[in-house]
């Protein structure tokens, strides 16, 4: 029986671009849902995210149940999570871009603005990007080096250092990736990285952490 990907549709992302390429990465099943009872039972669980922190984390809280069906399902039932773009930074204990506003905060830290070192550097920071690993990478392998795409202003600034998964730099060092046990989430968009991409989606789809 097709392991079923539950793509979480709460107003806020590209899901049709993402759940394209998640069947071109071998998905069986793809659930492109917003009822927190096919999350609840899902094998795998994707939530994208496009535009701001707080309109993300508002969209998501205005469906009844389905936080808590997610963090049942990843806390409790173990499966596999990965959070695209804004999707990662919900991850987060809090966001800053138009106010304080909660995450989910599976990852404690914060999301900030990208500061500008460098009159050269362009915010929003677009377009293709380096993936580097840190010495000791979390995540069972699934992020391996190479080029994504990016297109985001704020960035993910994890407390502890030992749940970053990846950085890029942009004026300095953006992380790009992070990762504690189930649960991975990933700066740059995988739907728009081609083969990269479509290679991190898959390695997504095998992950038994």
């Amino acid at each position: 029986m097709a392991e079923v990907v539950a793509l979480v549709d709460y107003g806020a992302g590209n899901l049709h671009s993402v759940e394209n390429a998640l069947k071109a990465a071998g998905a069986g099943s793809v659930a492109v849902t917003a009822d927190p009872s096919i999350v609840r039972a899902a094998d795998r669980i994707v939530l994208p995210g496009v535009g701001s922190f707080k309109a993300c984390a508002e969209g998501l809280r205005a469906i009844p149940g389905l936080v808590e069906a997610m963090a049942e399902r990843v806390h409790v039932g173990g499966a596999p999570f990965l959070g695209i773009c804004v999707g990662m930074q919900l991850l987060a204990t809090r966001g800053v871009e138009h106010g304080v506003t909660p995450g989910l905060g599976w990852i404690a830290g914060e999301v900030l603005k990208i500061e500008r070192t460098d009159p050269a550097i362009k915010i929003p920071h677009m377009g293709w990007n380096d993936v580097a690993l840190p010495v000791h990478p979390p995540a069972g392998g699934l992020i391996e080096p190479g080029e994504a795409y990016f297109l985001h202003s704020y960035h993910f600034a994890p407390e502890d250092g030992h749940a970053i998964a990846a950085m890029t730099d942009h004026g300095g060092g953006v992380v790009a990736a992070v990762a504690m046990d189930n649960v991975v989430g990933v700066q740059f968009h995988p739907e728009k990285s081609q083969s990269y991409g479509l290679a991190l989606l898959a390695r997504f789809l095998d992950w038994k952490p």
